[in-house]
Formats: structure tokens, C-alpha cells, sequence
């Protein structure tokens, strides 16, 4: 196997560098103004407590591996975490078992179905196919360390917590709205026990999940959790290594294929970073060697995605050159320079 003959070989890492700092506090704020008057999508209503958010605030954050951070409207307002939790503790799973482990365990490949589909676990055997699904996600959890599930809770308080620099918290109120609503999760982490793949009570397991999802966070933590995995696991705000180089790498390879649900492949195509939305509205997009882009608005497409924090995260990707894809021609024929003005025409389908 491919992964298994490459593990030995040194991996070359794509650092690049950034604007001047006073160019990125500029391409923030156009992004924010460009932006800021679209109201294109829906909040989500499925689940009580999100239909009550304010669909008018609008954040969004740019982090740097060297810790400086920008920032335009709302990056103070809190909401919760949802999905975005499920790249962070993915992360805090393959530093405790290894690359391997997880990639049989919960696997790597998108499903193409809808993010709470329970027919891609029978599809599949009983196999979850990424980290980045509900089922996945189930799976990913139940292999935190932890005796008990108030232990494996508070492993991913704490680690999550790391990431973002700061003491985070639970939102009570969405946690118990949110445990009102979760027959269908249920239904998946009992399916999964039934093939094997959680060794752990289901009821259980669901609300350590529903708790991980329910944590508060901003649109200025999103962007230094990103930044924690743009530098290689090292929080660049703190200086604390939370997770090594190697699972940094993992989590955005995973995110690079999964991270937006069924459209990862148009994000991809459009917008060309990791990225992980969460049905509450925020975005974290990571840029390897570079820093990442945290951005929230309520207002989703019916993928679940932000409307708005894609759209903004689709210029600053373009402006400050994050592309992982894009590269000017060497030699005489090229600039050096991939940032570049905005051309309106050049709008992703997003």
C-alpha cells in the first residue's frame, strides 16, 4: 500500500508567505464589506435552539502561523461549534492511536451523501467512511481516551480548548435543545455498535458528541484552532504544541476531501483550501505554512455550509493567495506574485 511505503519518506511541506500585515487588515475588511449585505440562504431550523440565531452577524478572522490575527465585524459573537468539533477531535484521536489506526477505524473517503445519512453506514457494511460525517464522527469520538464518558468529555474540553487558546465552554442551552432532537444520531451510533465499530455504551457516546458539538466559540477562535494546524500543531498564539506534525497533516488531508459535507469537491474546485463548516454558520479554512481563515454567519445553503463565510473565504483565498492548487509560471514569464486583484467575473459558484 501506498501509505505504508511512503511512511519513512521525508515529506517536503508547502510554507509560503502571506501579505504585509497591513495588506491582509485591508483584503479582511473588503471581504467583510463585499459580503456583509448578502442575504442568500437559511438559518437552520432543525434544531430549536439555531433557528433563534441572529442572521445578520457576520464575522470574519484571519490568523497567522506567527499568531498576528485580523479581524472584521462580529468576531467577538459566540455560537456553537457544531461539525466544525469534528476536525479538532479527529485531530486529538490520530495523536492517541495513529495514522493507521484511524484510517481503518473511521476511514478517509467522502461518502457523497448528505452528512446524518444513515444508509452510507449500510452501504458500506457498517464502515463510516470519514470523520467528517455523523457516523464518522460517532466513531471518531468513541476512541478518545477515557475511562468513562464524563473522562473522554473532558479530553475533548480540554484539547479543543488548546487549540483555541482559551478555556472553552459548554452552551447548556444548546446542548439540551440539541439532545431533544437526536433520534437520528442515536439511531447511528446503535447502528454502528451493531457492526462492531463503537466499543462504547451508544447512548453514551451521543452525548459526549452533542456536548463537543455544543462548546461556544468565535469567529477569532476558529481562526487560531486553523492556524494551530497550518503550524504543524503548534498554537501560534500560546506556543503550546497541541497535536504533532504528522496529525496536523492527516486532519487537512481529510478535511481537503470531506470538510464541506457533499460539496467538498466544488469547494475544492472553487475555493482550493481544508476547510470544515458547522450548521450553526461558522467556517475555519486552513492554509498549510500560511495561517486560516475563521468566518461566521447563520445563514446556510441546504448543504449546511454558511453562504456567507463560503463566499468571503472564497475571495480571501484568492486574494492572499491560499490556493493550494494555484502557482505562477516560473522565470521571465511570471511575477512571482499570485496575489492579485478581485475580478467580479471571477465569482466561484459558491
Amino acid at each position: 500500500m501506498v501509505h505504508r511505503e511512503l511512511r519513512d519518506v521525508a515529506q517536503t511541506v508547502s510554507t509560503g508567505t502571506l501579505p504585509a500585515p497591513e495588506r491582509i487588515e485591508r483584503i479582511v475588511a473588503a471581504a467583510h464589506s463585499r459580503y456583509r449585505t448578502d442575504q442568500d440562504g437559511a438559518v437552520a431550523d432543525y434544531i430549536p435552539v439555531l433557528a433563534a440565531a441572529d442572521p445578520d452577524l457576520f464575522a470574519v478572522a484571519v490568523t497567522e502561523i506567527d499568531g498576528d490575527v485580523h479581524e472584521a465585524g462580529d468576531a467577538g459573537a459566540g455560537f456553537t461549534i457544531q461539525s466544525i468539533s469534528k476536525a479538532f477531535v479527529f485531530a486529538l484521536a490520530c495523536e492517541a492511536h495513529g495514522h493507521p489506526a484511524l484510517r481503518e477505524r473511521v476511514g478517509v473517503d467522502n461518502t457523497g451523501l448528505p452528512f446524518n445519512s444513515v444508509i452510507a453506514v449500510e452501504l458500506n457494511d457498517g464502515h463510516p467512511r470519514n470523520p467528517m460525517v455523523n457516523a464518522g464522527a460517532l466513531a471518531t469520538t468513541a476512541l478518545i481516551p477515557g475511562a468513562t464518558p464524563a473522562e473522554q468529555w473532558e479530553r475533548v474540553r480540554t484539547g479543543l480548548s488548546r487549540f483555541a487558546g482559551r478555556g472553552l465552554e459548554l452552551d447548556g442551552g444548546a446542548y439540551h435543545s440539541e439532545m431533544l432532537t437526536n433520534q437520528r444520531n442515536s439511531a447511528i451510533a446503535r447502528l454502528l455498535e451493531s457492526y462492531g465499530r463503537i466499543d462504547v455504551d451508544p447512548g453514551a457516546l451521543v452525548d459526549v458528541y452533542t456536548r463537543q458539538c455544543s462548546l461556544r466559540v468565535t469567529a477569532h477562535d476558529l481562526a487560531i484552532m486553523g492556524a494551530t494546524l497550518a503550524d504543524g500543531g503548534v498554537n501560534p498564539v500560546t506556543g503550546e504544541r497541541v497535536v504533532s506534525a504528522q496529525t496536523a497533516r492527516d486532519t487537512l488531508a481529510v478535511l481537503a476531501s470531506t470538510g464541506m459535507y457533499e460539496r467538498s469537491g466544488t469547494w475544492m474546485f472553487e475555493v482550493g483550501v481544508p476547510a470544515k463548516s458547522g450548521v450553526a454558520g461558522g467556517i475555519v479554512a486552513i492554509a498549510p505554512g500560511k495561517g486560516a481563515i475563521g468566518t461566521f454567519s447563520p445563514r446556510l445553503d441546504p448543504a449546511g455550509n454558511s453562504v456567507r463565510g463560503q463566499r468571503a473565504t472564497a475571495y480571501l483565498s484568492r486574494a492572499l493567495g491560499l490556493n493550494l492548487f494555484a502557482s505562477d509560471p516560473h522565470g521571465p514569464d511570471g511575477d512571482g506574485d499570485a496575489t492579485r486583484a478581485i475580478d467580479s467575473r471571477e465569482e466561484p459558484a459558491l
